[in-house]
């Protein structure tokens, strides 16, 4: 057990760690995670779900999963979305940018001041989540790519957990397909990344060191928490559930590793 009474903010990952997802996207809280959610509430510290799901605004993905029983705010809930503003703000502001995303996203990130340009000559190219895509929209953004413009993406992993296992990300395809043929690395802004790890310490208020990330999947969530050299918690509720942590280099394990999210309810 890690010690969580000098914690100053915590980050928890949504899916595979605070709920299950059907195939109708619906979420099922699992056990522990709102009472969890409640008890850092009560001790008056901060808390921020970031998930990596980019085809939704924070508002709408808060009401989904209050909905769903799990009741969060909007202020409480990031995406790579916010990162990847964050992102354009710091590195390319006011230049344009090629945006494969959903309309909610695309109208999000245009009324945050982001010029959307859909031609090759777009100063950068970002993927988010895509529920589909033409050939020709990925040769006009390897184009972009291979004139200068940075591959960001909101992540480049394989998918996340659902309640029949893995459901792959169509973001972290189309990345790949614009990366295969450029030859270029794309720069992720979501899980994890020194964008994201910024992100968290101004929303929380609090510097990485002081603050605790809990999530199911080695590479992004423990990943992100080793980036900023905050506290890790693995739970084995969602991906890397399986994973013999004895073949993970000793520099990526998690601080602590818990069955299911209710087991911090102790150690709070």
């Amino acid at each position: 057990m890690i010690a969580l009474d000098e914690v100053k903010g915590f980050v928890f990952d949504v899916d595979g760690s605070l709920v299950h997802r059907g195939e109708d996207f619906r979420a099922a809280p699992l056990p522990g995670a709102v009472a969890v959610l409640e008890r850092i509430r009560s001790s008056g510290r901060p808390l921020v779900l970031f998930t990596n799901g980019s085809h939704l605004n924070p508002a709408t993905f808060a009401a989904g999963l209050t909905e769903d029983g799990l009741p969060v705010s909007e202020d409480e809930l990031l995406t790579p979305v916010c990162s990847a503003i964050s992102y354009l703000e710091h590195n390319l502001p006011g230049s344009s940018v090629k945006v494969f995303g959903s309309d909610e996203i695309r109208a999000r990130m245009e009324s945050e001041g982001v010029p959307l340009d859909d031609s090759d000559e777009a100063a950068a190219v970002f993927v988010a989540h895509v529920p589909d895509v033409e050939l020709a929209e990925l040769e006009v953004a390897a184009r972009a790519v291979l004139k200068g413009a940075p591959l960001l993406t909101a992540n480049y992993g394989p998918g996340y957990w659902g309640t029949n296992g893995i459901i792959f990300s169509r973001g972290a395809m189309t990345t790949a397909a614009i990366a295969k043929v450029t030859e270029v690395e794309p720069i992720t802004v979501g899980k994890p990344s020194a964008v994201a790890v910024e992100l968290l310490s101004e929303r929380l208020g609090a510097p990485s060191d002081q603050i605790a990330v809990i999530g199911d999947d080695i590479d992004m969530d423990i990943g992100l928490g080793r980036l900023g050299g905050s506290r890790t918690i693995l739970v084995r509720s969602g991906l890397s559930g399986s994973v013999d942590l004895e073949t993970v280099p000793e520099g990526k394990r998690p601080d602590e590793v818990i069955d299911g999210v209710e087991e911090i309810l102790d150690w709070l």
